[in-house]
């Protein structure tokens, strides 16, 4: 059967900047027959992903993040149809995910390494199960719960940055519902900021681009910043954590910022920035959310109750089709979309 599919064409190198032109959709072929136990799957969804940029690196700097080979198919979030089945617990029909979907229009897999999905807890909008409700969702609920030490009545202050980003701007309504009194977001364009405040229910919204960001800061939070979800790092990062208070949490989701550059990871702060930490006790650990799979189940479903309630705003950047993958990733790189992003394979 002759199928379309995406393979990583070239590195952009440690410290390079991704473009599309990384990426090469070219024809293949899957086998005519399923195997016992495997499925033929039809892609209808592929989520794209900053922690991506570390997979296009020979060495992805990771224990759990394998990379990218050249001219070998790329793979990552997916949600399919199964189309032919073999396997036991998988039908004809069913919707299915994976963390290692392979980007092409149709695969033959292992429905061992597939998790079924009902539509239903999410209104039938399946690419949810990509984000708000998939590993998007989990990372910003987890983050909050596991290392924001969110207390509701604790009169609580949370910035987010990254803030109009498929996780960042989760997170910010996370915190809401779980205590924080006081939500600021930091983005990059006056467009995302109006969206943070007047469709997600940010307090306040920063454009980093404009003005004096800590001027700003220190405004919006007079009472200081008691937890930060950080999805960028960098410049950004250290004024934030400058006017963090004692005793204070940041949540490490994620470092764009430094994805571009031979640092390790998580990048080490600026001598400054580190003494402010130290000095006031301010906790930044690591936070992996396939450490907390125990709780996936019941994290999902508390998503999805609040995505049907209106209280979990969802947004997706959708891109049509497997040729405009690699335009999708540097999109996203550059800050482009806002939510989540996401490509439409097929319908």
């Amino acid at each position: 059967m002759i199928i379309q599919r995406v393979v990583l064409n070239s590195r952009p190198g440690k410290n390079g900047v991704p473009v599309a032109e990384n990426f090469r959709l070219e024809q293949s072929t899957i086998a005519d027959t399923v195997q016992e136990g495997q499925v033929r799957v039809k892609t209808l969804y592929l989520s794209v992903d900053p922690y991506m940029r570390c997979r296009m690196n020979e060495d992805t700097g990771s224990d759990y993040l394998q990379p990218w080979q050249v001219s070998e198919v790329a793979d990552g979030g997916g949600i399919g149809v199964v189309e032919e089945s073999k396997h036991h617990n998988l039908a004809k029909g069913d919707f299915v995910t994976s963390f290692t979907w392979p980007w092409q229009t149709e695969a033959i897999l292992d429905g061992d390494l597939l998790q079924k999905l009902v539509p239903q807890l999410v209104d039938g909008r399946l690419s949810y199960f990509l984000g708000a409700a998939g590993i998007t969702g989990l990372t910003a609920l987890l983050g909050v719960r596991e290392k924001g030490h969110v207390a509701p009545g604790a009169n609580q202050t949370m910035v987010v940055s990254g803030a109009a980003g498929a996780c960042g701007s989760l997170a910010g309504q996370i915190g809401r519902l779980e205590g924080c009194t006081r939500v600021v977001g930091i983005a990059g364009t006056d467009e995302k900021c109006s969206i943070l405040v007047q469709e997600m229910g940010f307090d306040a919204a920063i454009n980093y681009k404009k003005g004096d960001v800590a001027k700003q800061l220190r405004e919006l939070c007079p009472g200081g910043v008691d937890v930060y979800f950080d999805n960028v790092g960098g410049d950004i990062s250290d004024t934030v954590i400058s006017q963090m208070n004692q005793n204070s949490h940041i949540i490490l989701c994620g470092q764009i910022s430094q994805y571009n550059k031979d640092v390790p990871y998580p990048p080490p702060l600026p001598p400054d920035t580190e003494k402010i930490q130290k000095e006031r006790n301010i906790t930044r650990e690591r936070f992996l959310v396939l450490n907390y799979m125990d709780k996936q189940e019941a994290s999902v479903l508390q998503l999805c109750q609040w995505i049907q309630e209106g209280k979990l705003k969802v947004r997706e950047t959708v891109v049509e089709g497997l040729a405009n993958i690699g335009a999708a990733f540097q999109s996203m790189m550059n800050g482009g979309n806002i939510g989540k992003q996401i490509v439409l394979v097929s319908k």
